[in-house]
């Protein structure tokens, strides 16, 4: 029976499901383990509906109250609107876009809302239904409170403007002011200031609220400890064991320098199948960049696929010795670089539903350039992209022809996988900040600056002779088809995601919108490589000189590298600002349309496999099964049924 890996679709979002490849491969006690270490990944859950907007939770609660009570007559256009808003609010972990960040408008009107709050039996609610609806209607129903998760809007105040929730009562210039303290009693291996804590202003003083057991969320994160005692029973060797109690420290104690401790050992371990990522990780989520949402991955190698991030990273110094940058600016001995493709077992947190495809880590500079970083592709999720876009005319519709619609089809899957390699494996790993350099120099920009430099670095590389050479592309022309589809989403296609009229706000997206845009601008006469088409009153791309075009990557590249090497921030301002914020309008409304008439949804997240362990007499696990049928409400009802416990 061939596998469905569509699920339903609401609003701008299609569900997808993954396979396990060679899961039933793995022993009882690897399976035991990835048992228990998604069980840890599942628990974060309800952390980052809190770090998402301190009305989250309270929110999805009461939404699901009424959900469950039979409130809802799914016949009306309220009740529709209603069951859609319940969906985004779970598929984003909370009432903010995942990806562009604004506050979602409910379809359904305030009294119709206050009617199923007040039907709803007084024990089922979370507060008493007065209080409650005092205190959430104004967030949901007030386009002017809160309205947006992260604000990056130059010129702003972008902590009091932000509702994530990880500052109460101070400013963006008592943040800064705060850790930049902190950073300058700091030794050359500071830790990650900020990055596990609520940052709160008491009686005129600033503290951090630690997340840690018996601190912040310190009820999910006994849970999380838990699982990952259990799961350390099972571990594959004593590095596996060494590092889940050192992460099991960690959370116990909020010491951020043991987080570092733990992510060094985390580097050293390469022998096992089964390999795990858990904890506040990511900072995008912070429009300062310091404090980290909580995610959870669980994986297991996908053994054919690391044949090709194997021969990456065992090259690593090859490509960091002949990247286009200042000779200052690269490492002088690559150190560590560990890739691995991998299969996900379990998402968890800020990776759930809506995931990333790779993954490298630590994101601590030093550690980085003493110990090295390990790096993921996700390759059940790529192929799980794949095959559910085929033939949804994508493609058809925006490339400029026949021929460049084949040439895709040809190559673009893998250089998609090969590109998404060399931005983790290599392109975050490579490069140095010059002595002296604040890593957090950038600001609000350095996200963006980062994921420009990795993009940067598979672009240049992707169409280099030495991947020839070491077997990963079949022929100086599979490059094309990445430098064209790269091309096209940043200047064109990827705007389907953002509302007509608003601007580009999420990091990824402004990259390659910086990229893209940059190169169109700073070609050296116009249209010699880049040119904008019309036909039939539609626009496409034309990629006049693909060599040119890799001339142009390979100056951003330098110029980005240098930005990030030297902590230049007022240069980072003005390149995001002039390249990567704005949509051109026209433009803009022509590919919504265009996209509108193929009616596909531009967001797509995954459902995770339900596990079941199978137990002896002697209660040890012996298997562990999977079901793959849940819809989207079944399990985000059981996640919160399960694995709720703020």
């Amino acid at each position: 029976m061939e596998f469905n890996y569509s699920g339903e679709r609401f609003a701008d979002i299609q569900m997808l499901r993954y396979q396990l490849p060679g899961f039933e491969q793995l022993t009882a006690s690897q399976k035991a383990y990835i048992y228990y270490l998604s069980e840890a990944a599942l628990w974060g859950r309800d952390m980052t509906y809190d770090q998402n907007g301190r009305y989250n939770l309270l929110i999805r609660k009461t939404l699901e109250a009424i959900f469950t009570t039979g409130g809802i007559d799914a016949s009306t256009e309220n009740g529709v609107a209603f069951t859609e808003y319940l969906k985004r609010v779970w598929f984003s972990n909370g009432i903010y876009h995942h990806y562009g960040c604004e506050k979602f408008k409910p379809g359904f009107t305030q009294d119709y809302f206050e009617k199923l709050v007040r039907n709803v039996p007084a024990d089922k609610l979370p507060m008493p239904a007065d209080e409650l609806l005092d205190t959430i209607c104004p967030v949901i129903f007030d386009p002017t409170i809160l309205p947006k998760r992260v604000n990056k809007a130059n010129g702003e105040d972008l902590v009091k403007t932000s509702a994530c929730n990880y500052y109460d009562g101070v400013s963006q210039q008592e943040v800064e002011q705060y850790y930049g303290n902190m950073k300058e009693q700091a030794g050359p291996q500071p830790p990650s200031f900020g990055l596990n804590s609520t940052l709160v202003k008491r009686n005129g003083n600033l503290e951090e609220d630690v997340w840690k057991l018996n601190g912040k969320y310190s009820d999910a994160i006994a849970h999380i400890i838990d699982n990952l005692n259990k799961a350390k029973e099972y571990a594959e060797n004593e590095q596996q064991r060494k590092i889940i109690t050192l992460l099991v420290d960690y959370y116990t104690t909020g010491d951020l320098k043991t987080f570092d401790e733990y992510s060094i050992e985390w580097l050293k371990e390469l022998d096992g199948r089964v390999d795990f990522i858990n904890g506040f990780i990511e900072v995008y989520g912070d429009p300062l960049g310091y404090k980290a949402s909580w995610e959870g991955v669980v994986e297991y190698k996908d053994l054919e696929a690391c044949k090709r991030t194997q021969t990456i990273s065992d090259n690593a110094q090859w490509f960091e010795d002949h990247s286009p940058v200042d000779p200052r600016f690269r490492k002088p001995k690559v150190k560590g670089v560990v890739a691995n493709a991998i299969c996900a077992a379990t998402i968890g947190g800020d990776n759930y539903p809506s995931t990333a495809i790779g993954i490298n880590l630590p994101n601590a500079d030093w550690i980085r350039a003493e110990h090295g970083s390990k790096s993921v592709t996700i390759t059940n999720f790529t192929s799980a992209y794949n095959k559910a876009a085929r033939g949804n005319g994508f493609l058809e519709e925006f490339a400029i022809d026949a021929d460049t619609v084949a040439m895709i089809r040809k190559y673009g899957d893998n250089c998609d996988d090969l590109h998404t390699d060399l931005h983790e494996c290599l392109g975050h790993g490579s490069g140095q900040l010059l002595p002296g350099t604040d890593p957090d120099a950038l600001k609000a920009y350095g996200n963006t600056i980062e994921e420009a430099r990795a993009d940067l670095f598979g672009l240049y590389y992707i169409a280099d002779e030495k991947l020839k050479e070491l077997g990963l592309v079949p022929d100086m022309e599979a490059y094309k088809s990445n430098y064209y589809t790269y091309i096209m989403n940043g200047m064109m296609t990827q705007n389907v995601r953002i509302k007509l009229g608003d601007n580009i706000e999420e990091a990824h997206m402004r990259n390659r919108a910086l990229i893209a845009n940059w190169c169109y601008a700073n070609q050296p006469s116009p249209n010699a490589v880049i040119e904008m088409k019309k036909r039939d009153g539609k626009t496409y791309i034309a990629i006049n000189d693909y060599v040119a075009l890799r001339g142009l990557f390979a100056s951003l590249l330098a110029e980005i590298q240098r930005i990030k090497s030297e902590g230049d921030f007022t240069a980072a301002q003005q390149l995001v600002e002039r390249y990567a914020v704005k949509i051109n309008p026209e433009l803009h409304k022509e590919v919504l349309s265009r996209y509108k008439q193929l009616n596909i949804a531009p967001y797509k997240g995954f459902l995770n496999p339900l596990m079941t362990p199978v137990y002896d007499n002697n209660g040890n696990i012996t298997d562990v099964t999977l079901d793959f049928s849940e819809s989207l409400t079944d399990q985000m009802l059981r996640y919160s049924k399960h694995y709720s416990a703020l």
